[in-house]
């Protein structure tokens, strides 16, 4: 089984615009995921910019349940690209991290650039990158589940 240190995936996302160095090697550690994990990581829409699934460009709406095992966070459509909107359960979790900390943001990291779900010792680690910010959950697995959006500025 592969596993990749949480340190040293926060460098590896944090710095990396292009998911083709990812994505060239997410086949190789897909079947060292947990079964939602991988599910979602190889989902063919889930990198696909132009995919309606692709999680680039969606907004970080809300963080519950963090610091107990099972949490979820939640993520707005574009509407500009999305028709959906995002929730994420993880279940097992064994670490939480939001990058930088600043109580008066709350949940205001920006728009997601790109996310990582690897294989880790306690499950998987998912992180995701925002324009004003990182959050990093290790956990024994997870599962996304896409829902219908109304989006008020379409026309």
């Amino acid at each position: 089984m592969k596993y990749v240190t949480l340190d040293a995936q926060v460098g590896e996302l944090s710095g990396v615009l292009d998911p083709a160095r990812y994505l060239s090697r997410l086949s190789s550690i897909s079947g060292d995921l947990p079964p939602g994990a991988r599910a979602f990581a190889m989902d063919t829409d889930h990198y696909d910019f132009h995919s309606r699934r692709c999680v680039k460009d969606l907004t970080l709406r809300a963080v519950r349940g963090a610091g107990g095992e099972d949490m979820e966070i939640e993520f707005r459509h574009n509407c500009w690209k999305h028709d959906q909107d995002l929730l994420i359960r993880y279940a097992g979790v064994s670490s939480f991290v939001i990058d930088p900390v600043d109580e008066g943001r709350e949940t205001d990291l920006g728009t997601v650039i790109l996310d990582e779900i690897l294989p880790h010792k306690d499950g998987c680690s998912h992180e995701i990158a925002c324009w004003e910010g990182t959050l990093a959950v290790v956990c024994r697995d997870l599962q996304a589940t896409w829902t219908e959006a109304i989006c008020s500025s379409a026309s």
